[in-house]
């Protein structure tokens, strides 16, 4: 609009016949922008913002019942008032009563109706407070439809991770158990260097969605939506396109925080291969899953959560569930597979306190890595879902390239010491080792999404339901029926999967509407999500 112009749906005919005047309605967006970005009839403006503001004093008065007052209309161009436009209209927006000017302007005073005077300048200037009430029914709901929307995909990814977690176990069992192909580090080096794939292949199913961009395009946006990304995960802000910041400090942050995460993910890891042959299966599985409780324990003081009441109960829920398909059979605590002969593991008391311990100190460093992993190499609340899961998916190819770059170094002394020498599986075995370590990739990538859309509590939870799954995936296979322990067990572990989801969706809506109240959004647009909205 050209400055100067008057805009129509501000300045009706009266219906008195007077001239025209502009009439300040809060029930249209039009009116918010028209506040910040006034024409240039600022006098004329003014005076009707002061003359509302008398107006709506005058009105209290006689509420209160004090003497009626004689409505009037500013019909006088003059810009001496000494009220400023935007105090005017702060206050107006406030609806709160204001002591009569010192210094007025030269009005006109037109005698009405006291009744229609009244009426008529409620009808014209309705109050902001009622505007705002107006709004919050739509702002609950796009509040609703963003919640919806990233617990949407949080489960679809949930249910990606879970089948594919099963099919990485079932997999695993086989190579190490009837293939004989025992390599625990060389295998976890395998499958977490897999990791290193899952940006290529993102960037290849964006390019396919995106053909008909030119290349140099379409890399100089995706390069843009990283760094943007990268950027408010380390500043934990969204507004970060007017800061000035070297791309050296952010590679080095990105660095240090893919180093630390890295290296407690392999010593969590290494735990669980290093216990697995001294201590007793169900010590291993009920101390190991314990990392949901830690993940909570850690997620209060690293991420500042509030301690809730119905998550503590659901996480306690889930870890006596998994007590209760560790030992819920009878067996003897002590015992393991081949116990009868008194070598199998746990047998040697020593030996069983020392496993515990290792695979110990894994479920906290577990825990740990899920909480650090939403604290560094996550971002703000408010980040959008398709913003959020393109990040995750390149800082865990992150974690994969770091993981090949530097962690086949302990290679070498195992080799070297006879602890774990190097050998080449056979055709057959690598076919399978393959299948395991890409689904082991997809389950990591699903596993860092779900963390970064919801919580590490809720994603640690939601990984003991792969105890169940996987019993019943085993009954299917060899026909042995699971226990009612494991059915027992896992009927906790489900209801606190549940009562979890729940808590943690109030607790993404009320974050939600917290985030459109204060007008703070991200949208996908601006991300890789859907790239074809980006601009040049």
């Amino acid at each position: 609009m050209a400055p100067g112009t008057r805009r129509p749906e501000l300045y009706p005919e009266h219906p008195e016949g007077q001239p025209n005047e502009p009439l300040l309605s809060d029930d249209s967006d039009d009116s918010l922008s028209y506040y910040k970005n006034p024409p240039d009839e600022t006098g004329h403006l003014r005076a009707h913002l002061d003359a509302a503001d008398t107006d709506r004093n005058l009105h209290d008065k006689q509420a209160r019942g004090r003497s009626p007052a004689t409505p009037y209309r500013a019909a006088n161009n003059n810009n001496n008032s000494t009220s400023s436009f935007f105090s005017s209209a702060s206050a107006s927006s406030l609806h709160e009563p204001r002591a009569q000017p010192t210094t007025t302007t030269s009005t006109s005073l037109l005698n009405s109706n006291n009744n229609t005077s009244n009426s008529n300048s409620t009808a014209m200037l309705p109050s902001r407070r009622s505007a705002l009430r107006s709004r919050s029914p739509s702002r609950a709901a796009a509040a609703a439809s963003s919640a919806h929307k990233r617990y949407t995909y949080a489960a679809v990814f949930l249910v990606v991770g879970l089948v594919s977690f099963c099919v990485q176990t079932e997999l695993s069992a086989y190579i190490q158990g009837e293939l004989g192909w025992q390599k625990a580090y060389c295998m976890m080096f395998i499958t977490h260097s897999s990791w290193a794939l899952v940006w290529p292949v993102q960037l290849l199913v964006l390019r396919v969605q995106k053909r008909a961009l030119p290349w140099p395009v379409f890399w100089r946006r995706h390069v843009h939506a990283l760094r943007s990304s990268a950027l408010m995960v380390e500043l934990q802000a969204l507004d970060v396109l007017g800061i000035a910041r070297p791309a050296a400090r952010s590679a080095r942050y990105l660095l240090r925080t893919t180093a630390l995460l890295t290296c407690a993910l392999t010593v969590a890891g290494l735990s669980w291969y290093v216990a697995v042959s001294m201590t007793t299966p169900s010590d291993l599985t009920a101390i190991y899953n314990c990392s949901a409780f830690f993940a909570y324990a850690f997620s209060v003081p690293i991420l500042r959560e509030p301690l809730r009441l119905d998550k503590s109960l659901a996480v306690l829920v889930a870890i006596v569930g998994v007590l209760i398909v560790a030992y819920g059979d009878g067996a003897d605590p002590g015992s393991g597979p081949g116990s009868g002969s008194g070598s199998g593991p746990g047998s040697d008391p020593a030996a069983r306190f020392l496993g515990n311990i290792i695979i110990g100190v894994g479920s906290v460093l577990y825990g740990l890595y899920e909480v650090l992993y939403k604290r560094l190499a996550c971002g703000p609340p408010s980040m959008s879902p398709g913003r959020a899961m393109v990040f995750s998916n390149f800082f865990a190819s992150c974690i994969g390239a770091f993981t090949l770059a530097f962690l086949w170094l302990p290679l070498v002394p195992l080799h070297a010491l006879g602890i774990e020498p190097f050998e080449i599986p056979d055709a057959p075995t690598c076919r399978l080792i393959l299948v395991a370590v890409l689904a082991n990739a997809t389950f990591s990538a699903s596993f860092l999404i779900l963390i970064a859309l919801t919580s590490p509590v809720l994603s640690s939870v939601s990984a003991l339901l792969t105890i169940f799954i996987i019993a019943l995936a085993d009954w299917r296979i060899t026909g042995r029926p699971p226990s009612s322990a494991s059915l027992l067990g896992g009927a906790f572990i489900v209801c606190a999967f549940l009562a979890l989801s729940w808590s943690t969706y109030r607790e993404m809506m009320d974050d939600e509407v917290e985030k459109k109240r204060v007008d703070i959004a991200d949208s996908d647009d601006d991300d890789d999500a859907d790239i074809g909205h980006h601009h040049d």
